[in-house]
Formats: C-alpha cells, structure tokens, sequence
C-alpha cells in the first residue's frame, strides 16, 4: 500500500496551529422562536412597568394629562395595560371588560392634535425605554405605538372642532 503524500487525514496537526474560531457553518435553519410578542416583549410585568411609567410621564406633561377626562389616571392606567397585552397576544381581559378596542372611535371625542401626538410619543419613548427588552421587539412594539399615534390625529393646531351641527353656520 503506497502513502499518499496529500492525504492529511491521519497526519497530526502541526504544533502552533490555531483552532477554528467558532462553531462550523451549517445550512441548519434557525431554530423557531415560537412564543407570542406578548411573551418576547416580557409578558405581563414588562406591560405593567411600560404603562406605569408612561403615566407618570402624562402626570407630569399637561397638555397630555389635559387629554384625559379623569383627574385618577389608574383606570386610564389599567386599559391602556389591557388593551397592550391583547394586542401583542396576552391575555384579552380588554375585550372581554370593554369589547372592541376600536381606537379611532374611543378617541374621537378628544382632540388629538400633532403636537398632543408628540408628547404622548415622548412619554412612551420614555416609558419603552425604561425596560429590559430585545432590540428586535423594542423595534417592533415601538413602530406600532409611532403608527398608532399618528392614526389618533383628528385635529390640527388652530382648527375648529366644535362639531358642524353645533356651529353657527350663517
């Protein structure tokens, strides 16, 4: 049997020869992450820490706190919580208290301007900020507050809201 000279397959490695770096390349996909946005986000305390913070925030803010028409912030405080965790795939307590969310119908009566929009955005930024959170799902819950808040706009500065039926049209 004649040796040859190419084949390395039995021959030691030479002295000083560094290991390769890391885990071979495979064609394996990745493994599926299976879980809600609801539980990546960090499920329920991530969701109560998010909106408390937020509170706090309009308290502090008063052409947002302005917004709300109750003086106790606690049970804007808990829909906001409920209405989050449903969204993102907890549990639907919002639905089964409140029925459908229906968003721009539940702001309507409020004048949401540009710049009311702005400082809800603060506030939340401020608040989603304030967790521990995957970049990936801090993107993906941030994107959705940013087009749900532009969604709320029903007013601009200066504009009349008094309704048409209530307004002297002659």
């Amino acid at each position: 049997m004649s040796e040859n000279p190419t084949d390395r397959s039995t021959a030691p490695e030479p002295a000083g020869t560094p290991e390769p770096a890391g885990p071979e390349p495979t064609d394996a996909p990745a493994p599926e992450d299976n879980r809600t946005p609801y539980e990546r986000m960090g499920g329920a305390e991530t969701f109560r820490a998010i909106v408390h913070r937020f509170y706090q925030n309009v308290r502090s803010t008063p052409d947002l706190h302005a917004l709300y028409p109750e003086q106790d912030l606690g049970p804007a405080e808990d829909r906001l919580r409920m209405f989050l965790e449903q969204y993102w795939g907890g549990p639907t307590t919002y639905s089964e208290q409140r029925g459908h969310p229906r968003l721009r119908m539940r702001h309507a009566p409020f004048q949401v301007t540009p710049a009311q929009r702005d400082n809800w955005l603060a506030c939340m930024h401020d608040a989603v900020g304030s967790v521990e959170m995957a970049p990936a799902a801090r993107d993906e819950l941030w994107n959705y507050l940013v087009r749900a808040a532009d969604a709320m706009i029903n007013a601009f500065e200066g504009e009349d809201m008094t309704p048409p039926h209530r307004r002297n049209l002659l």
